[in-house]
């Protein structure tokens, strides 16, 4: 739970939509138009936060790390880190199959590899 509180209050664009949760739960979200869906997007987040807790997959924070250095500060390389998580559980339910590290490690591959 302390690591959720957390998350919210770094996510300075959610705090309405998480006091009106009745409201923001029962909203359409277009994610092809950039309407992100802050429930999503906080889970996210909080999914991030415990894989780099216990390094699992084994070896995402050394990928967190890679990003650090290429990015100004935690938030963002954090938000690259979902990208790719976004696309391993997109392709996993399009697939109707379980989610893949080895999806998820060739996105932060192509994220951290250098130019």
């Amino acid at each position: 739970a302390r690591v959720g509180v957390q998350v919210l209050l770094e996510q300075r664009e959610y705090p309405s939509a998480v006091e009106q949760s009745e409201a923001t739960r029962a909203r359409e979200y277009v994610p092809e138009t950039g309407d992100t869906n802050p429930f999503l997007h906080l889970g996210m987040h909080v999914a991030i936060e415990e894989q780099l807790s216990i390094d699992q997959p084994p070896g995402i924070r050394g990928y967190y790390q890679k990003l650090l250095s290429k990015h100004p500060d935690d938030h963002t390389a954090q938000h690259h880190m979902m990208e790719c998580l976004g696309e391993m559980l997109w392709q996993a339910n399009r697939q109707g199959v379980a989610p893949s590290d080895t999806v998820y490690f060739d996105c932060l591959n192509r994220l951290t590899a250098e130019p």
